[in-house]
């Protein structure tokens, strides 16, 4: 099964393996493919049936995410201790023991200039925007 992603600049990427998943009126797609050197890593894809009111037709919102292999654990580890917290209402003891240090004890995060975004930066309109402020 060979899936085409960036048609137009000839990236070919082969599917290993996909799952399915159909949550109500979501479907999410795990894919696991391969990098040029091999590499594995997952896309997770949201896709949600919408509607447009314009053109009168159905359409396939989606959202995708790709997780490489070097974050798979503390990805895994963050899932879980949100589904934790929201099945019991309790913050894990060892979240609650960092939740509770004051701030100066803390570490200062590291800033990466690569995942520096804004979530307003990512494609927001302009009238939007002046509406916010």
């Amino acid at each position: 099964m060979e899936e085409l992603e960036n048609k137009d600049q000839g990236n070919v990427r082969e599917e290993i393996f996909s799952k399915t998943v159909r949550a109500g009126k979501r479907t999410y797609f795990f894919d696991v493919k391969a990098t040029r050197s091999d590499e594995y890593y997952l896309t997770i894809t949201e896709s949600k049936r919408r509607f447009n009111n314009e053109q009168g037709k159905f359409y396939y919102e989606k959202h995708k995410l790709f997780l490489y292999k070097e974050d798979f654990d503390k990805f895994a580890n963050g899932l879980h201790v949100a589904i934790e917290f929201i099945q019991t209402g309790k913050i894990p003891e060892e979240e609650a023991v960092v939740e509770t240090k004051p701030a100066e004890e803390a570490p200062a995060p590291v800033a990466d200039p690569h995942t520096d975004i804004e979530f307003e930066d990512l494609g927001s309109d302009s009238s939007e925007e002046e509406t916010k402020e």
